[in-house]
């Protein structure tokens, strides 16, 4: 076993560049970044490969003439980054930050907190998520760090701890040090690029999980017993197993995120259970819902063996079972509060970040995102429509392409749809092949619901035709059902098309939000790469790194009053 293990190590080492995918030589590898950044206060962040003392200075400058606060942390050891909160800081600001280590050696970064409520001053921040470690340095973002965001959302599977990748070569990360090595990873250089470390460096983050910072498509409501991967745990949730608890620790370290818990709730699934919900406010222009949605989750209804009228009918019927959740009831209150709030507050635009999708994109697969748990779905979109909060935007990641859609639901299976004017965007991935719009079109042909031929003639198509091909196909899948067709054309939103379509699904990127600081007008513009794989990657290092992001998508909402 040892000699197999031993020569896989090999011939990985071989397959991605040898010495050229090695660490680099700072002690500061990851840079730094700063997250959970309110109006008054931050959390910042470093790792250093130096044992011993870490310096963070916090200035209102960027050549820090004028200190405004220090404060050290120690490192103990070199895979486990530190992180200090800060506080009396002032709205509205740009801050300026420097990590000194003991070997000193120094990075710095900025941020800007918010504005306090009642102000209207614009804002502008960027989302994507799941980006696998085999297939950096990630050139899909490297304008990011250009565009002045107020923040970044890094939208979930932001490590792939089930997949084999250069620096962890197993099919699963089961130890503390295998899931900081698969972060170290994502956030390391390589090929002279560290564009995830730029971006962090360059703006506030905001963080949650998706599946694989743990496992695939884990369900953190579910007893262990429901999922052989956790083991025999005699724990009530998979969400109290070493597994998960391991991922989730890791998770934490590697993100400058406040180490939050719920308190006794009274609701088994979610007490004492660690808190990754966030809500913020950014002056009167926007509040940030930020979700988890896999903690607390019920386990997910599987795809039927055949999809025939019959089987389609009993799946859908399933997801409406009562009380079945995919965010947790204290989670859904939350949210709802919140939602409230913001909407008493006088905030215009409401972003809804949850990681998977809540447009209908049909059956397959449909136990894992919010379709699959449709009686909560239909109970939050509801709620919203029905205390009229305005502008409320939904942004998903996990299906590793942009898809707009506006939002209908129906109150019981097969009900009638119910329009709003509600909407969502998928965006992202950073980094996953196959993206959205290949990985479809091999299931649509293994299911026979495309022919060979159509498979080919999308296989060769130029980007636009193979969009328009996506569009065609999923409004197929989804028309039947009475759910509306893939984008805003038509809708109850107030939107207009500035360039490309309401689709992106055969590229690596992210999508900006910008909202106009006198109109309120909300502009979406999705940035993206061709998508490319790690033989590629390992073929011509230097060209996949010289890929430039361009706009694949633009279009305008109008805010309603």
């Amino acid at each position: 076993m040892a000699t197999k293990r031993f020569w896989l190590m090999i011939g990985i080492f071989v397959l991605t560049g040898g010495l050229a995918a090695a660490q680099p030589e700072t002690t500061l590898p990851n840079g730094v970044a700063a997250g959970d950044v309110t109006q008054t206060t931050a959390v910042l962040w470093t790792r250093s490969s130096e044992t011993g003392t870490v310096t963070f200075e916090v200035a209102a400058d960027a050549d820090f003439d004028s200190i405004m606060q220090t404060v050290t942390a120690d490192v103990t050891d070199p895979l486990l980054p530190v992180k200090v909160a800060i506080d009396g800081l002032s709205p509205a600001t740009q801050y300026s930050y420097r990590a000194t280590d003991a070997a000193g050696n120094s990075a710095a970064g900025t941020f800007r907190t918010p504005a306090e409520a009642g102000t209207i001053a614009g804002l502008r921040f960027g989302v994507s998520g799941d980006w696998r470690g085999e297939l950096a340095p990630y050139p899909s973002v490297r304008n990011a760090d250009e565009r002045d965001l107020d923040f970044f959302v890094l939208h979930g599977d932001t490590i792939y701890a089930d997949y084999p990748s250069p620096d962890v070569p197993i099919g699963q990360a089961t130890t503390v040090e295998d899931y900081r090595r698969k972060h170290n990873e994502v956030y390391a250089e390589r090929q002279g690029l560290n564009t995830l470390a730029d971006l962090r460096a360059s703006t506030a983050v905001l963080a949650t999980i998706d599946d694989h910072e743990v496992t695939n498509d884990f369900a953190g409501g579910a007893p262990p017993s429901s999922d052989p991967r956790f083991g025999s745990s005699e724990a009530e949730f998979i969400n109290d197993t070493d597994l998960y608890e391991t991922g989730l620790q890791v998770f934490q370290e590697y993100n400058p995120l406040r180490d939050e818990f719920y308190s006794d709730t009274g609701d088994p699934r979610t007490a004492e259970e660690r808190k990754l919900y966030r809500y913020q406010t950014y002056g009167s222009d926007a509040a940030v819902f930020l979700l988890d949605a896999r903690s607390f989750r019920d386990e997910e209804i599987p795809n039927p063996a055949e999809f025939t009228a019959e089987t389609t009918t009993a799946m859908i019927a399933k997801t409406y079972q009562p009380g079945r959740t995919m965010l947790g009831a204290v989670q859904l209150e939350e949210l709802k509060a919140d939602l409230l709030d913001a909407q008493e507050q006088g905030v215009t635009w409401k972003f809804i970040l949850v990681p998977e999708p809540a447009q209908n994109l049909g059956p397959l697969n449909a136990g894992d995102r919010f379709e699959g748990y449709a009686a909560e779905r239909a109970d939050l979109l509801k709620f919203i429509v029905e205390n009229d909060i305005r502008n409320v935007v939904f942004i998903a990641a996990d299906i590793h392409g942009t898809l707009v859609n506006d939002l209908t639901y129906a109150e019981t299976p097969g009900g009638e749809q119910i329009s709003t004017d509600l909407w969502e965007i998928s965006t992202g991935a950073v980094a996953f092949d196959a993206p959205f719009g290949p990985t479809v079109v091999a299931l649509a042909a293994g299911l026979g619901f495309i022919t060979p031929q159509q498979r080919a003639l999308y296989n060769v198509a130029p980007p636009a035709l193979k969009e328009q091909f996506m569009s065609e196909l999923i409004n197929g899948q989804i028309e039947p059902f009475g759910y509306n067709p893939i984008g805003l054309d038509g809708s109850p939103v107030a939107a207009e098309l500035v360039s490309g379509g309401y689709l992106a699904t055969s590229s690596f990127g992210w999508t900006e939000f910008e909202i106009n600081a006198d109109t309120q007008q909300l502009r979406v513009t999705t940035y993206g790469i061709p998508a490319y794989t790690q033989r590629q990657v390992l073929d011509d290092p230097a060209k996949i790194a010289a890929l430039e992001p361009a706009v694949l998508s633009e279009f305008t909402v109008e805010a309603k009053r």
